[in-house]
């Protein structure tokens, strides 16, 4: 093989046995690589341009009143509906006597409280404003890890600060303030900061696919968002209610594994119950005939063998009386009880 040089030494050619000559431009090692980075660059920048451009308008940041139970503060907040609904965390409002919604064109609105549910850590409040920008729910089905989400808040009072990255897992649980198990949580890896809660997760399209509730601390990349899934079916109730009714027995139990012999004798699959510790006075359960040291095996069939499992029954519950199966001492029973709206 040997080098030639044009006479005006602008380009070298490589000359093989075969007499080919091929340019030494084409043969860099990473140059059609760094071309195709570029691109897809390029295509990351614009997506996320285009989501900030559709979806920021519709974030504001929301203060609250120095009246509130522990002083004021901030956090994000999204609108879902044109006629001035907007979505955030019930940490971020809990308590507060005044609230105000702050939008990125420099507007801001009282804000009053619709309605909370600690339960999801979701609340929605109302602007006195109308033909506002706002987002839409994006189908949970398609939600898929690996795939780029975009959080949009006010991290640190910064108003407008976005941040992107990926979903790194789905079908997470995450323990709410007040001890219930948040079901279905989206982890991903869009760096949050305190402020970011309550603020919106969008897809690529600009569509709603969680609210941002929390983050791990000293830990990176582990952030968690309330799933659109959950959006859906909390918002027509605090709409509706102010609030979330679940079922509500009036006892309180603790996991307990189940002894081998009885599991057998009455072919029992499931590993443990949930004992029952103590029981309110005149509570559904004790008027039902549920006593103390009572092992709940299920709710209308349903499994029950954790303290969570009894949770989640009693938060699909709409009305009516449910059946409890049980384990008293060494027999089986089932008592039907009225659960009380909470």
């Amino acid at each position: 093989m040997s080098y030639d040089e044009d006479h005006d030494g602008s380009e070298q050619r490589l000359h093989s046995e075969g007499g080919a000559a091929l340019s030494a431009a084409a043969l860099g090692p990473t140059s059609q690589a760094a071309e195709a980075d570029l691109e897809a660059l390029d295509a990351y920048s614009r997506a996320v341009i285009g989501v900030v451009e559709k979806v920021g308008p519709a974030v504001v940041k929301i203060s609250r009143g120095r009246g509130a139970a522990g002083g004021g503060g901030e956090g994000s907040g999204v609108v879902l509906a044109p006629d001035g609904y907007v979505l955030t965390n019930s940490h971020v409002v809990h308590g507060a006597r005044e609230l105000e919604a702050h939008f990125t064109d420099g507007r801001s609105f009282p804000a009053r409280l619709v309605g909370e549910d600690p339960a999801t850590d979701l609340a929605l409040v109302r602007v006195g404003a109308s033909d506002l920008p706002h987002v839409s729910l994006g189908a949970p089905s398609e939600l898929r890890v690996g795939q780029l989400v975009i959080a949009i808040g006010n991290p640190l009072g910064f108003q407008s600060t976005v941040s992107a990255g990926v979903v790194s897992a789905l079908g997470r649980s995450l323990r709410g303030r007040d001890g219930r198990l948040i079901e279905n949580i989206v982890q991903h890896t869009a760096p949050l900061n305190p402020g970011n809660s309550g603020g919106p997760l969008v897809d690529s399209h600009g569509r709603l696919v969680g609210i941002n509730t929390a983050m791990i601390a000293y830990a990176q990349g582990l952030f968690f968002a309330v799933p659109a899934s959950t959006v859906a079916w909390v918002v027509p109730k605090l709409m509706s209610d102010g609030a979330v009714r679940r079922g509500y027995l009036g006892l309180a139990g603790r996991q307990r594994p189940l002894d081998r012999r009885l599991a057998r004798a009455h072919s029992l699959s499931q590993p443990s119950g949930v004992e029952v510790m103590s029981l309110e006075k005149d509570g559904p359960a004790g008027a039902a005939g549920v006593r103390d040291g009572d092992i709940l095996l299920a709710i209308d069939g349903e499994a029950v063998t954790t303290v969570d499992d009894l949770h989640r029954a009693l938060t699909r519950w709409s009305a009516g009386e449910v059946e409890l199966s049980m384990l008293r001492r060494t027999e089986r029973t089932q008592v039907r009880v009225l659960p009380r709206a909470s």
